[in-house]
C-alpha cells in the first residue's frame, strides 16, 4: 500500500465517531457488524473521493 492510499484511510478511521468506536469493540455481534460495515463504507468513500486528490506533502 502506497502512502497517499495509507494515509486517506488513516484520516478516515481518526474521524470515525465515538459510537463507531464503541460498537466495534463491544460484544453484541450485530452491533459489531454494522459498524464495520459503515466503517469499511467510510474508508471506501474516502478512497474513491480521495482518488483525484494530491498526496500531502
Amino acid at each position: 500500500m502506497d502512502d497517499h492510499l495509507k494515509a486517506i484511510i488513516e484520516r478516515t478511521v481518526e474521524r470515525a465517531p465515538q459510537w463507531l468506536r464503541n460498537d466495534l469493540g463491544g460484544k453484541d455481534g450485530n452491533a459489531r457488524r454494522s459498524a464495520e460495515e459503515t466503517l469499511a463504507a467510510m474508508i471506501a468513500n474516502a478512497l474513491h473521493e480521495g482518488a483525484g486528490e494530491k498526496p500531502r506533502a
